[in-house]
C-alpha cells in the first residue's frame, strides 16, 4: 500500500450501470463519493468491481459500495479478496464480515443459536424444524437481490428441493405487516426506514424505532463484530408483533439515502467519513506494531 497522503486516496468501488429494481444505485454513489471528496478531504476515484483488484495498491483505502450482486462477477470478486488480503489493503467494509459478505450461512447459524430470525434450514431432512406454513421461500445460499428466489407451496416443497439439488435455503413465508431496515455506521445507529406495507419493498419512509427495536437491531451488529463499516439490518414485523431478521447486509448495503431528510443524509456522510479515517488510523497503528 502507498503511504498515507495528507488527503487520503480512496478507491470507491461501484457499478454505476447496475439496474436494481426500485432503486438507482448510481445516484447514491455519485452523491456519497462527491460529498466525501468536496466536504471531507478525500481524493476519490470510482471504479467498477471487476477492476478493483488491479487498482487497489494505488490507494490508501478501498471502499466497496453499490457494486451489485457478487454473483455477477464472482471470479473478479474472489481475485479482489485474495489480492486485498495478501497485500494488506485497507478495505471498507473490512473483509471479516460474518453475514452476507460470507454468504447466507449466518441465517442457519442464527437460527440454531436461537436469535430472532426467520427460521432457516438448508436440507430436506431438516424441513420438520420449520414452523408449518402454507408456502415456503426457497432461495440460493449464495444468492442476492432476490436472484433465484421462489415461493413454493408446502405440498411441493420436498420435491422442489430434490429436483434442484444442494445449495438452497428454505424459510417459511411469513405473513408480515411491513419490513423495516436499520442503518448503522460502525456500531452507531443512524436512521431507520420502513415499507408502507408488505408489498412494496423499496417504497420506504422514515421510521422512528422503539427502544426494543434498536435492541433487536444492535444484537446483530454486535454478533457480526465488525470494527468499522456500514451495515443494514433488515427485519419484518411478524403477526405476533415481534421483529424477525430477514437479512444482515455487511458487504454493499444500499442505503436509500434519497429517502431521508437532508440533515440525516449529511449526518450519515459525516459519520461515514469519520469511520473511514478511524479505519485508516487503526490500520496504520497495526502496521507499526
Amino acid at each position: 500500500m502507498s503511504p498515507l497522503a495528507p488527503r487520503p486516496r480512496l478507491l470507491y468501488v461501484t457499478d454505476l450501470a447496475y439496474e436494481a429494481r426500485g432503486r438507482r444505485y448510481c445516484d447514491e454513489d455519485i452523491f456519497l463519493s462527491s460529498r466525501l471528496r468536496a466536504g471531507f478531504g478525500f481524493e476519490v476515484a470510482l471504479c467498477h468491481p471487476v477492476d478493483a483488484a488491479a487498482l487497489l495498491d494505488s490507494f490508501d483505502l478501498v471502499v466497496v459500495r453499490n457494486s451489485g450482486p457478487v454473483l455477477n462477477y464472482a471470479d473478479a470478486y474472489e481475485e479482489f479478496r485474495r489480492s486485498a488480503l495478501a497485500s494488506g489493503a485497507v478495505v471498507y467494509n473490512p473483509l471479516t464480515g460474518r453475514a452476507d459478505m460470507a454468504g447466507k450461512q449466518y441465517l442457519l447459524d442464527l437460527t440454531a443459536a436461537g436469535f430472532p430470525v426467520i427460521p432457516t434450514v438448508d436440507r430436506a431432512a431438516h424441513l420438520d424444524r420449520l414452523p408449518a406454513a402454507a408456502e415456503y421461500v426457497v432461495k440460493p445460499a449464495l444468492g442476492a437481490d432476490s436472484i433465484g428466489l421462489r415461493v413454493v407451496p408446502r405440498a411441493e416443497l420436498s420435491r422442489s428441493l430434490d429436483d434442484t439439488g444442494p445449495g438452497l435455503l428454505v424459510q417459511p413465508r411469513i405473513p408480515f405487516s411491513y419490513e423495516v431496515s436499520f442503518y448503522f455506521v460502525d456500531d452507531e445507529y443512524q436512521y431507520a426506514l420502513r415499507t408502507p406495507d408488505s408489498g412494496e419493498r423499496w417504497q420506504l419512509r422514515s421510521y422512528e424505532p422503539t427502544s426494543a427495536d434498536l435492541e433487536f437491531a444492535r444484537r446483530f451488529i454486535a454478533w457480526n463484530t465488525l470494527d468499522h463499516g456500514i451495515q443494514r439490518v433488515d427485519a419484518c414485523r411478524a403477526p405476533d408483533g415481534q421483529l424477525l431478521l430477514v437479512e444482515l447486509e455487511d458487504l454493499n448495503p444500499y442505503l436509500s439515502l434519497d429517502l431521508t431528510a437532508p440533515e440525516v443524509r449529511e449526518a450519515f456522510v459525516a459519520r461515514m467519513a469519520r469511520s473511514l479515517r478511524e479505519c485508516l488510523a487503526a490500520a496504520g497503528a497495526a502496521g507499526t506494531r
